[in-house]
Order: C-alpha cells, then sequence, then structure tokens
C-alpha cells in the first residue's frame, strides 16, 4: 500500500507554502500521525524544519536531479514507517526548469511532482488584496491542467471574518473546498538572509520555536481530518535502497553542524549501504574522529562561520594530513571554500591553493556538467545534472583540472572547481541517489588509505 500524500503548493513564492508545511507536518504528528516530509526541488533549508515537525529528515524529491523514474522509488524509502506524507513544493505550483519554450508541466515543478505520486495539491493562497477574484484564480489552477487534482485551498492572510466569509462563497462558486482559513494577525515568519531561511540546525532554540508556533497555527485554523481524507498517492515502483555490495569497512568523516548543514539524508545512507561507517563531526569544535580514511565536506554557510572554522587549528591540520596521504575528500560548495587558503582572508585548511570571497552576486540553478578527469568519484566523461546556490567565489592560485565542465543548452560554458590527489572539490551540488555507483566508487577509494593507517590521532 502507498503511503498517502497531499502536496502544498501555492500560485507563487511569497504565498505561505514553508509556514503551512512545516506545520502541517507538526500538527499531523501532533494528532498521533507518522508523518513522512518532502520538498519539491534541490532546497537544503526547507527539510531541516520540516525535520524538526516530523522528528524524522526532511528528504527532497526533484525529478531534475535525480531523474523522474527515482521520484516513487525515494518517495517510498523516505515513507518508511509513516501513515501520511507532506509534501511541500517550490515557487508556483507549475514553475520547474525553464528550457526553452513550455510544452506540458514543467520538469522539477510541484505539479510534475504530484502527478508523478499520483498525489492530490492543497494550494495555499495568500488572500490579501483580494476577495471575489479568488475564484477566477483559483478556476484557473482547476482548469490549466486536468491531470493535476487539485483537492482544496488553504486560505492565507485572511484579513477578518468578513473577509473570510465572502473568501469561502468564492471558493465555493470556483467549485474548490476550503480545509483551512489563516487569519493575518497570525502569520509568521522565519528569519532569511542571503541564500533564504536560515537553517534550522543554526538557528537552535528559535527554530524549535518556530516550528511549535507553525504547528499550534496549523492546528487551529486548518480542518485536519478533510486533509488527511483528500489524501492520497498511487506508486507501485519498489522502495529505493541505498544498500549495494559492500566494499569495505572504511570509516567516512562527514561534515555537519551550523557551517556544514546542506546535505541529502540518502548520501549518509548510501555511503552505509557501500561498507562504510559513518562518523560525523562539527569543523566548528571538533577533531576529525577517530580511524578516518575519507573525508565529506557538504554545502552551508561557512562564510558565517569563518573565525570559529579558522580557530579549529587541529581540524584544519588532520584535514591537510588526510589529503596529503591521498584519502579521498569529496567537497561541494561550503567544502570547496573550506579547503582552499583563505576566505576572505581569513585561514582555511589550505589543502587547494587559492582564495575563496564573499560576493553580493547571487549564483542559482540547475547545471548540466561533465566530470573532467578521473577522481574519487567519477570517471572523466561521467555526465551528470546538479545545481549550484552560493555567493561566493574561488580563485585558484596555480592551474589544476577543474572537476566540471558546465555546457548544457542555455548555460555559460564554464568550469568548477578542482581535482587534486583524492580531493575533488566544486560548487555543483549533486544527489547521491542519482549517481549511487560514485558513492561506492568514493568508498572503494579509501581503501588503499584504510590499509595504509587511516587514524588521525
Amino acid at each position: 500500500m502507498t503511503t498517502p500524500a497531499v502536496v502544498i503548493a501555492a500560485p507563487a513564492s511569497g504565498s505561505g507554502k514553508t509556514t503551512v508545511a512545516t506545520g502541517l507536518v507538526g500538527a499531523l504528528r501532533q494528532a498521533g500521525h507518522a508523518v513522512a516530509p518532502f520538498k519539491v526541488g534541490p532546497d537544503f533549508i526547507d527539510p531541516g524544519y520540516h525535520a524538526l515537525a516530523a522528528g524524522r529528515p526532511g528528504r527532497n524529491l526533484d525529478p531534475v536531479l535525480v531523474g523522474e523514474e527515482l521520484i516513487g522509488p525515494l518517495y517510498r524509502h523516505g515513507c518508511t514507517g509513516a501513515d501520511i506524507a507532506v509534501v511541500e513544493g517550490v515557487m508556483g505550483l507549475f514553475d520547474g526548469r525553464i528550457e526553452g519554450q513550455m510544452t506540458g508541466i514543467p520538469r522539477g515543478s510541484a505539479a510534475q511532482v504530484a502527478n508523478l505520486l499520483g498525489a492530490p495539491v492543497v494550494l495555499v493562497v495568500d488572500a490579501r488584496g483580494q476577495s471575489h477574484s479568488i475564484a477566477a484564480l483559483i478556476h484557473g489552477f482547476v482548469t490549466f491542467d486536468p491531470s493535476v487534482r487539485l483537492a482544496g485551498v488553504i486560505l492565507n492572510r485572511v484579513g477578518s471574518p468578513r473577509h473570510e466569509a465572502v473568501l469561502r462563497q468564492a471558493c465555493e462558486h470556483a467549485g474548490v473546498a476550503v480545509l483551512g482559513a489563516i487569519p493575518r494577525a497570525d502569520e509568521l515568519t522565519v528569519p532569511s538572509r542571503h541564500l533564504g531561511l536560515i537553517t534550522a540546525v543554526e538557528h537552535g532554540r528559535q527554530a524549535r520555536e518556530a516550528v511549535a508556533a507553525m504547528t499550534a497555527l496549523v492546528a487551529r485554523h486548518v480542518d485536519l481530518a478533510a486533509l488527511v481524507a483528500a489524501s492520497g498517492a498511487q506508486v507501485t515502483t519498489e522502495p529505493w535502497s541505498p544498500v549495494a555490495p559492500s566494499v569495505t569497512n572504511v570509516t567516512v568523516a562527514l561534515a555537519a553542524g551550523k557551517a556544514f548543514s546542506f546535505g541529502y539524508a540518502e548520501h549518509a545512507e548510501l555511503l552505509r549501504g557501500a561498507g562504510a561507517q559513518v562518523a560525523e563531526f562539527d569543523p566548528l569544535s571538533d577533531p576529525l574522529p577517530e580511524g578516518v580514511s575519507a573525508l565529506v565536506l557538504p554545502g552551508g554557510f561557512p562564510e558565517q562561520f569563518t573565525a570559529e572554522l579558522s580557530a579549529n587549528d587541529l581540524v584544519r591540520q588532520q584535514i591537510r594530513d588526510l589529503a596529503g596521504r591521498g584519502a579521498p575528500i569529496h567537497a561541494e560548495c561550503a567544502g570547496l571554500t573550506y579547503l582552499v587558503d583563505d576566505l576572505d582572508g581569513i585561514p582555511m585548511c589550505g589543502v587547494l591553493a587559492g582564495s575563496a570571497r564573499f560576493t553580493e552576486r547571487l549564483t542559482l540553478g540547475y547545471r548540466d556538467a561533465v566530470a573532467v578527469v578521473d577522481s574519487c568519484l567519477h570517471a572523466a566523461g561521467d555526465r551528470v545534472t546538479g545545481h549550484e546556490f552560493h555567493r561566493t567565489t574561488v580563485e585558484f592560485a596555480e592551474e589544476q583540472p577543474p572537476a566540471w565542465a558546465f555546457a548544457g543548452a542555455g548555460q555559460v560554458a564554464r568550469r568548477d572547481g578542482a581535482v587534486r590527489g583524492g580531493v575533488h572539490a566544486g560548487y555543483l551540488h549533486t544527489h547521491p541517489a542519482a549517481h549511487p555507483e560514485a558513492i561506492t566508487r568514493f568508498v572503494a577509494s579509501a581503501v588503499p588509505t584504510q590499509r595504509a593507517g587511516g587514524s588521525n590521532h
């Protein structure tokens, strides 16, 4: 039996999807449900709030990164032990990857994921500044693509009881059920910064309090019973499994904490499936774990913690030593800026000769990429789809082979990152479930390091 789901979408960004989706996860959990939370697209931040609300990992469903064929299996894997799922959309319901002329539902959109899951959509509509006109808006979303099933709406930022009554009449006229109405006075906000919301792990106590407030808000103003009754899904594929033939028993250090929180839950699962033990550590305060023979440095916000990262001299030296032994090191985005000599003039690890700088320019979007040379992750010529999400730039002090070449349609041809010894570092984020063979290759490449003695103490 497929775990039923609702896809929480909206006409546009800024309508209140994250507040409603996170609050819904918490309210359903509070009501006794085991809730599996998902986010459409590559975003790392919203799943952190979902995880706080659900008490289990928040996961991503991104057809652009992993392919349509993996959405169902990843969904079923993420729903293990759950009786309902909440899937938060991205931007507007029909907004996806921009690929020239629009034909059909855009790839990577909430509408596409809803169709792939056979799940109904609940539309969060910002009701500010409108009354009867909301009927025309909803009618447009109902009729634009009949393959997308709209199960109801949640009205957000409602001005008064009278306003709510008029809006409900308009929705009834459009033939769509109102599953909730959230007053404007109860609107919540989550602090943001240059890349969007502040991460849940970084926000700490305030994030927990925000999630509790979102939970109470939804529990107070949304008809949970009606929403559960409207949920559904039709996924016939088998669940995705991270288990592969075991390579060997090596230990992979996985950076975590406030500075390195941009990762997908499937990454650690695949590392373990390939036979590795995964030891998390926080580069802000911890040394490398004992017996490490490989290292993963995910994305995050190192530019917010440069002084603290630089102050941990021990772990920076241990990472230099690990790289000097030729151990496999996989670094994405923040991990790349941590490996160079300095970030805004503050010393980093010095594994790669070069400097990173914070800028005001946001680099954002999907990228089609080709591996330029053989590395601990990929063979030269391997093709992937990933995404960039950063405001820093890196200038290398010496010529070295890049990790990636970007060469897709509509993309500016350029190169990203570096491969040096066992290090594969670049700005490109990839989803490991789309390329499990890369994780197996990574763990296998740690074997010689382990046999040579992987301990760092």
